[in-house]
């Protein structure tokens, strides 16, 4: 138990040595620490999973996404670590809310960051099926503006094609009642286009020759059609309007599971709206109270130790610094003082130096002057 308290002691920044001799602040310590320490382990997962779906499809995602996990945990641990401890009890309420604001905008963010990825596996399923639904009419809209390009492009022979069509069935209707109609002439069955005259005779021959006109000009026809559709056809494999197509259910999901990171979050956004563009008000709420939680997880340190009194460690801390304090500036008097004392000894040596130099100089110049 004791290494467990002095784990999260640790976790807390606080000064285990100095803590030891106040149980009653230990309890606090173990709460703060704890809580930093499992906001680093969230951010680890958090962090491994958004870069799992950097690296998906590789052999070495598992690697990356526990390398960075690790680093990433490691780095909000010491973030958190630092953030709580720096903020100084021993000062008024005012000064210690001033200390804290911008290490609550700082968690604000961390919160924010490390609580994306884990909503992003939250809510998996539902952002699977909205990918799905995007790649589906993105696909559809691409074949949509391929044809209406296509369908500019050669105009002139889609129409073209179409007429031909036209005239096709429309001879092929003609053909039919002409045969008909041939049909009951030779057998002599009286009508308004058929003179009732048994056999083969005057007028059966002229709808014949009609008839064989007709089958002449589908044929035409049909050789027309055949050229063009080739032609159209050849052109929209060189466009690759051939290629492209729905894409299946199989697709989709293939699709979705290698979806990157900036793909899922862009569908997590749109999970809010519905279809209709407006605000789907329950997956809102959802999304932004699960943000919320891991906020208010990563502020909660920094808010226990705002909200708790000064108590005992709190004191003795300020005691050792201020202690410390004053025996650095006592090692800075001692500093000057051997400072200045070795700086005039070299002056003083230095001076009788310079005396016995100039003296001995003066005592050559003399005994020089009287020898001349």
């Amino acid at each position: 138990m004791k290494k467990v308290n002095g784990f999260f002691w640790f976790c807390s920044g606080a000064h285990a040595g100095t803590l030891r001799n106040f149980p009653t602040e230990h309890n606090k310590y173990v709460g703060i620490g704890a809580t930093i320490f499992f906001t680093a382990l969230f951010a680890a997962l958090s962090g491994g999973y958004a870069m799992y779906f950097v690296f998906a499809g590789s052999s070495a995602a598992v690697f990356f996404a526990f390398l960075f996990g690790l680093l990433w945990g490691v780095a909000i641990f010491n973030m958190d670590r630092y953030i709580v401890s720096s903020i100084n009890k021993n000062g008024s309420a005012n000064r210690q809310i001033l200390q804290a604001t911008p290490r609550i905008l700082l968690a604000i963010m961390i919160g924010i960051v490390i609580s994306r990825p884990l909503e992003l596996k939250i809510f998996d399923k539902e952002i699977r099926q909205k990918l799905k639904t995007t790649y589906l009419n993105g696909q559809r809209s691409k074949i949509d503006t391929l044809n209406h390009t296509f369908e500019n492009k050669y105009g002139a022979q889609i129409n073209k094609l179409k007429d031909l069509n036209s005239e096709k069935d429309s001879l092929e209707r003609d053909i039919n009642r002409s045969r008909y109609v041939l049909n009951q002439e030779i057998f002599g069955d009286k009508t308004n286009q058929t003179s009732g005259k048994v056999g083969f005779g005057t007028y059966a021959k002229q709808k014949e020759a009609v008839l064989n006109e007709k089958a002449s000009r589908l044929e035409s026809v049909r050789s027309e059609i055949n050229v063009l559709e080739n032609y159209v056809n050849r052109r929209k494999d060189i466009d690759g309007i051939t290629s492209e197509k729905l894409f299946s259910g199989k697709q989709l999901d293939s699709l979705s599971n290698v979806a990157g990171f900036a793909d899922r979050n862009w569908a997590l956004g749109q999970l809010s709206f519905n279809a209709d563009g407006s605000r789907d008000v329950g997956t809102y709420l959802a999304i932004m109270f699960i943000g919320l939680l891991f906020i208010l997880f990563e502020c909660l340190p920094v808010f226990v130790k705002l909200m708790s009194d000064k108590g005992p460690y709190d004191i003795a801390l300020q005691n050792i610094e201020e202690a410390a304090i004053y025996g650095s500036y006592k090692n800075k008097d001692y500093d000057i003082a051997v400072t200045d004392g070795v700086h005039d000894t070299r002056v003083e040596t230095e001076i009788d130096k310079q005396k016995k130099i100039i003296r001995a100089r003066s005592l050559r110049e003399i005994e020089d002057f009287d020898l001349s």
